[in-house]
């Protein structure tokens, strides 16, 4: 496995760097570590948080610290294969209304590039995205994947609340609000599931390395899917 950087977080965390760049093959990495952990947690570990290009490994700075962790995730990283084994993933289809009052920046995202908005629908629904971290909101995906075709930037001033199930643009990415929050992303969109619902046994919908498509749906099958 490629060399990888540590370094402290404060007295009770160490980040584990792959990269500056993001790639699906860095981002496989970053799921091995994590697959790791899960097998094979060791004194004081508590939990880990994978992102983009890292892992931050947390632990109980009372029963090991910074000093015993380093090398322990050294030797982890020792044995883990050279080439990195393609993890399986699930695959889901999050179906979405597409423009109208659900996608009020639907037609800026086209006038953007000069598409029409059917074509930035298409473009945004033919791809096959990755979850390459859960963050900002509870249960909110930043998935990789995304044409540049349909990039747009942030916008200038953010909406003070955007409804849950909205789905954005911002740069390079898109991404899905699970909750009602405030933010500045591009809204193209709305899927009428529930990422986020505190009362489940899991509570988010979706996890890093999940791969999904977005299925344009009409607004009388985004009322009855909610109704369900």
């Amino acid at each position: 496995m490629e060399k990888a950087t540590f370094y402290p977080l404060g007295d009770s965390a160490i980040v584990i760097q792959f990269s500056e760049l993001i790639s699906p093959e860095i981002h496989q990495k970053v799921r091995a570590v994590a697959a790791y952990l899960d097998e094979y947690a060791f004194d004081g570990f508590v939990e880990y948080t994978p992102a983009f290009t890292s892992v931050t490994v947390y632990y109980q700075p009372w029963v090991i610290d910074y000093s015993a962790v380093k090398p322990l995730l050294e030797e982890m990283l020792d044995d883990l294969m050279e080439e990195v084994e393609i993890l399986e993933s699930a695959a889901i289809e999050i179906p979405v209304v597409y423009g109208g009052d659900r996608g009020p920046d639907l037609d800026f995202v086209a006038r953007q590039h000069q598409l029409s908005t059917s074509e930035v629908i298409s473009i945004h629904s033919e791809a096959e995205y990755v979850v390459y971290m859960i963050g900002f909101a509870p249960g909110f995906p930043y998935l990789g994947g995304m044409s540049e075709k349909i990039s747009a930037p942030r916008k200038e001033k953010p909406r003070a609340v955007i409804p849950a199930g909205s789905v954005g643009i911002a740069g390079l990415q898109t991404g899905i609000y699970p909750i009602e929050t405030p933010g500045g992303w591009q809204i193209i969109g709305q899927t009428p599931l529930q990422l986020f619902e505190v009362n489940r046994a899991v509570p988010a919908l979706l996890k890093a390395g999940d791969r999904l498509r977005f299925v344009a749906i009409s607004e009388t099958e985004f009322k009855k899917i909610k109704r369900n």
